[in-house]
């Protein structure tokens, strides 16, 4: 019988293989075990000095996951690291939607939901004008536009792959999701105490964390900071944002007269979001398996931070110079601007 050669078949990566063969499975696990491990140990550290300092436990998951930075393009914890940051992020916010009632969402009203609206196309705009006033593209100004006013480094990418390829070169992509990533970092950190300084409620702030930081890991934990019901209503209103890339991806096709080159279906876990949301508010569900839920889910956020703390580098993010993330800063400044001139109108 001819030798089973283990490394034939699809490359181990951040998926997990598909098909029935059981030393493809082990391969994957033995590729990510080293970084999980790393990640959930940052995540235990992390929530023990939370317990004992009363401090949010996200905020030390990042500090202390970017002390390992060194790690992240290891050998052994890269692909460890990366699946935390990613795969568990999604299934960790994809659970939130167990605990998120109607009524938490009714605190919020219709207004702000069509802010969420008004904001990510009045950010489109401005990233266009901005761009044009900065010597860019259109092109360039949708992405980085798009970036900001959606989902970050996601938005990045998803508007890229629509974007036509001579209308964009790699390099703008790559200083979209270093300068957005940098903004969002910042952003987590920053956000909070700023609306708290402004007076707002912890609806009202998990509402302009929501609607204003770009990437769903970093509202995450900026939201849970804050208090749960901050970080309910922040990934609530975030994944309103994710909600409409679709829309925008398919403007950004027909603008340039080209079919989108990507995928312009919800992500998995904006879907398992709604569907678990739905699941709560209309089906009986004991308290212990809510319970039990909930504490896996934040764990698994908690996880994920650690891992983005990880990836995260200063250097890599500040590395294109300040002259380079100029414009996505005046991007991100003018979402902020307009949220809270917003909140100061209609939430305050």
């Amino acid at each position: 019988m001819a030798k089973v050669d283990r490394n034939q078949g699809p490359e181990i990566g951040l998926k997990p293989p598909h098909g029935f063969w059981p030393h493809r499975w082990l391969d994957w696990l033995e590729a990510q075990r080293s970084g999980v491990i790393l990640a959930v140990t940052i995540a235990l550290a992390s929530s023990f000095l939370a317990d004992h300092y009363a401090a949010p436990a996200m905020l030390f998951a990042l500090l202390i996951g970017m002390a390992f930075n060194f790690t992240n393009e290891a050998p052994r914890t890269a692909e460890g690291i990366s699946f935390c940051a990613r795969s568990l992020l999604r299934c960790g916010v994809a659970l939130l939607g167990l605990r998120l009632t109607f009524a938490d969402v009714s605190q919020l009203g219709v207004t702000p939901i069509v802010g969420v609206v008004v904001l990510l196309v009045s950010t489109l705009i401005g990233g266009v004008v901005l761009a044009r006033l900065f010597g860019r593209s259109t092109a360039f100004g949708l992405l980085t536009g798009g970036s900001v006013a959606i989902c970050g480094a996601s938005a990045a990418m998803a508007i890229a792959a629509v974007l036509p390829k001579r209308f964009l070169k790699e390099e703008d992509v790559l200083l979209t999701v270093v300068g957005v990533t940098a903004m969002s970092t910042l952003a987590m950190i920053i956000y909070p105490v700023l609306f708290r300084y402004l007076g707002l409620a912890d609806v009202e702030i998990g509402y302009m964390i929501g609607a204003t930081i770009h990437d769903v890991a970093q509202v995450v934990g900026a939201g849970y900071s804050v208090s749960d019901t901050a970080g309910d209503i922040a990934t609530f209103t975030k994944l309103l944002r994710v909600a409409l890339l679709p829309v925008v991806l398919l403007a950004v096709a027909v603008i340039f007269r080209k079919e989108a080159g990507g995928a312009t279906g919800l992500p998995w876990f904006v879907v398992a979001f709604i569907g678990l949301m739905i699941l709560r508010n209309f089906v009986p569900l004991p308290e212990a398996l809510l319970s039990f839920v909930n504490d896996t889910s934040r764990f698994l956020l908690v996880v994920a931070i650690s891992a983005l703390g990880v990836k995260t580098s200063l250097q890599k993010l500040f590395a294109p110079g300040l002259k380079g993330l100029l414009l996505i800063a005046v991007d991100t400044l003018w979402l902020l601007g307009q949220a809270i001139v917003f909140a100061h109108i209609f939430l305050m």
